[in-house]
């Protein structure tokens, strides 16, 4: 038989790749870019909360890196202070190495020795696995500082004015934040806040009563558990691995916001007989059901596209990195037992 040239082979596997590209859904194509995103900014910090800060009819984004650094997005730190998003050469007098909202002439007399030190752009990875830049948060009141001394002392140039004008609002802001935050913290009221905000969630997350017991995880997904693990999968069979259930609470239940689970297990308890009366998921309203259905997406695809376990799990931390911090709660716990 003819060998097939090596032109013809390499066209025959481009188009194939593109008509399995076209098969999968919209939420796994976008799946396996952030798995591929997380792939090449794997070494940088990640970060394990996000979040925006409203200022106004301004944003400013932020985020906290695994070390704990709070960080303000650069893009939207920039904009904040009435800057181009992103850094450009500007005109008149500067200093190069600082970034551009003090590296005018007429405020380097204003700028602290501190600030100079931590002024420097950071790097990091964002939870959906790309690359983005911040500033340290702390900078924030320092930037503000420096545009309003300088204001002060007349050495403000006419274009820097709009600057001032939003750091003066940002100060106030920061101010109002201070004295909340400072009372809760003495007060011991955080804590109170924190069951709050909990049973916000938990409000949002589960049902009020029982619902109707449906599929929630497609064969596809235990397919692929059981091709990472090695075990013998057998399609229309009820019966799953023992390790299953723990997989599930870990992958799946476990990345819903903090309590959900903990929440799920209180009103589920394991029986005397070893197992749950109900599936977890008959226990959730339409938004922490939507939650679960993407989750289970996520994870389906992240396992399509994993070689072996423990690739997978890789991809998985960086995909859905653990919280650094989570709400106090204190319900009765129990032991792993399966729940699909």
């Amino acid at each position: 038989m003819p060998s097939i040239p090596d032109h013809v082979a390499v066209g025959h596997s481009a188009r194939g790749g593109r008509a399995r590209a076209e098969r999968l859904s919209p939420e796994a194509r976008s799946e396996i870019a952030r798995a591929a995103a997380v792939a090449r900014w794997g070494s940088l910090p990640g970060a394990t909360h996000n979040g925006a800060w409203q200022v106004g009819n301004r944003e400013i984004q932020c985020a906290v890196l695994e070390d704990g650094t709070r960080v303000l997005n650069q893009e939207t730190f920039l904009t904040t202070l009435g800057r181009a998003a992103k850094a450009k050469a500007g005109t008149g007098a500067t200093v190069a190495s600082l970034p551009p909202f003090l590296s005018a002439a007429n405020l380097q007399e204003f700028i602290t020795s501190e600030l100079r030190e931590m002024c420097e752009a950071i790097p990091y990875r964002t939870r959906t696995g790309g690359r983005a830049f911040g500033y340290n948060a702390l900078i924030l009141p320092m930037v503000c500082d420096v545009y309003l001394d300088a204001q002060k002392a007349g050495k403000l140039l006419h274009q820097q004015l709009p600057t001032a004008e939003v750091c003066y609002m940002l100060v106030r802001a920061l101010a109002r934040v201070g004295v909340i935050a400072l009372v809760d913290e003495a007060t011991g009221y955080q804590e109170t806040r924190a069951q709050q905000e909990l049973q916000k969630i938990l409000n949002y997350y589960i049902a009020p009563e029982l619902r109707q017991w449906t599929r929630m995880f497609p064969p596809e997904f235990f397919e692929e558990i059981y091709r990472l693990q090695g075990w013998e999968y057998k399609p229309g069979s009820a019966k799953r691995n023992q390790g299953v259930g723990k997989m599930i609470n870990t992958h799946i239940y476990g990345k819903l916001p903090p309590g959900v689970l903990d929440e799920l297990r209180r009103r589920n308890p394991v029986t005397e007989t070893g197992y749950r009366r109900h599936k977890h998921h008959q226990y959730l309203a339409d938004v922490g059901s939507g939650h679960v259905v993407k989750q289970i997406a996520s994870v389906t695809t992240l396992m399509r596209i994993s070689r072996n376990w423990n690739e997978f799990l890789e991809l998985s931390e960086r995909a859905f990195p653990p919280p650094q911090q989570r709400l106090p709660l204190t319900l009765d716990g129990d032991e792993e037992a399966a729940t699909g």
